[in-house]
């Protein structure tokens, strides 16, 4: 960083950033103000990436479709992608790996690139969904910069079909102003009973089977990825009682968290990190149980229309830069050292982009088996329609 991004203080350039994600303020104005302006101009000089050489490609087309996850990206980096290679990015916005997955067995998504978490990679591949990844054409992913455990599950049977985009947990957002003294839960048990009492109609859940099944188990004490059909059972009538108290089952929460409208809410480590930044009274939990630690890739679908943009997009997103530029913008975690070294020391000290190795050790990445199994897509189907 610039000496004068020394001297600007945490809550000055937590100020400036949101003010620049809502549009207030313009870009060059935020770079300015934060001295990210000059860091990046230094930066330029000393990474190709930047200068836009070595990922701006003619002749990929003028489009290129992707499908992620609510918050997920900085539309600066995708103005900047267009304007040097032609290609606007389309996005697609989904709440949870089973609606991409139905998706794309669907056929004809459209989708180029899409984002798939670690543990439904080798379901694409074993169902044909996914390519083969050629490496030549991404020469921004270096492997030995990345935290093996976030980016090994991108490649299957000694083939690379996925490259590591971030990782973070899922815990739940509570608004602490609502807690009226009372003290903050830490428990995902607390999180069902409030939800169940005094924040009844005021809780949110994601439209995702892996987190609220996963997390109504950790309030047994179960495993995340529990498939035993007794422990599901439990889980179950746990849903069931609390379904009434709920304000909504929705993996796009933000809006209604900022509200007011609901106090607490299953939460992914961005977005618990955006609304902190907003609103402080809203604090992250991990509850003391246990549950998800999850890595996401960025992946080409088998039948992307438009592959060249594909590889292209990915090989930009990737160069640690741009790579950079999104994770200030969305407030997740990537395992890419070099990306690393150009974070802010604040963001690299952060307890929710970077919880304490107790809190991360009883975690669980989720298992494939839960993707698939009819029992716990029949049992969210229940839930959801009860």
């Amino acid at each position: 960083m610039t000496d004068r991004n020394d001297q600007i203080s945490r809550d000055m350039f937590i100020a400036e950033l949101m003010r620049y994600r809502k549009g207030s303020v313009s870009r060059r104005h935020f770079l300015g103000v934060t001295g990210l302006g000059a860091a990046t101009a230094v930066l330029g000089s000393a990474m190709p990436g930047l200068r836009g050489a070595a990922w701006a490609q003619e002749g990929i087309g003028d489009r290129v479709v992707l499908a992620s996850w609510p918050n997920y990206h900085d539309p600066a980096n995708f103005e900047a992608f267009a304007a040097a290679t032609g290609a606007a990015v389309d996005m697609n916005v989904f709440g949870s790996n089973e609606e991409m997955l139905a998706k794309l067995q669907a056929g004809g998504s459209g989708w180029d690139v899409f984002v798939p978490t670690n543990y439904t990679i080798s379901t694409y591949v074993a169902e044909g969904l996914i390519q083969p990844l050629d490496l030549s054409r991404i020469p921004n992913y270096d492997l030995a910069s990345f935290d093996a455990r976030f980016a090994e599950p991108g490649t299957v049977d000694g083939q690379v079909y996925a490259v590591s985009r971030n990782w973070g947990t899922t815990g739940f957002a509570v608004n602490t102003a609502m807690l009226n003294g009372a003290p903050k839960p830490v428990s995902w048990k607390e999180f069902w009973d409030m939800t169940m009492d005094a924040f009844s109609g005021r809780s949110m859940v994601h439209d995702y089977q892996l987190t609220t099944i996963g997390n109504a188990l950790k309030y047994f004490g179960y495993s995340f990825n529990s498939v035993d059909p007794k422990e599901l059972a439990d889980a179950e009538k746990l849903l069931m009682d609390a379904k009434p108290h709920l304000f909504a089952i929705n993996s796009d929460y933000q809006p209604s968290m900022r509200s007011g409208d609901a106090w607490m809410t299953v939460c992914w480590t961005g977005d618990a990190k955006q609304l902190h930044n907003d609103m402080p009274e809203i604090e992250y939990v991990l509850g003391k149980e246990g549950g998800e630690l999850w890595s996401d890739f960025l992946a080409i679908a088998k039948d992307a229309p438009h592959p060249d943009a594909a590889y292209a997009l990915i090989n930009y997103l990737l160069d640690p830069a741009v790579n950079a530029k999104e994770v200030l913008f969305h407030g997740y975690p990537v395992a890419d050292k070099r990306v690393l070294a150009l974070l802010p020391p604040e963001m690299l000290q952060d307890p929710i982009m970077f919880p304490a190795a107790e809190l991360l050790s009883p975690l669980e990445f989720g298992a494939a088996v839960t993707l698939t199994d009819p029992n716990r897509a029949e049992l969210m189907a229940r839930f959801k329609a009860a």
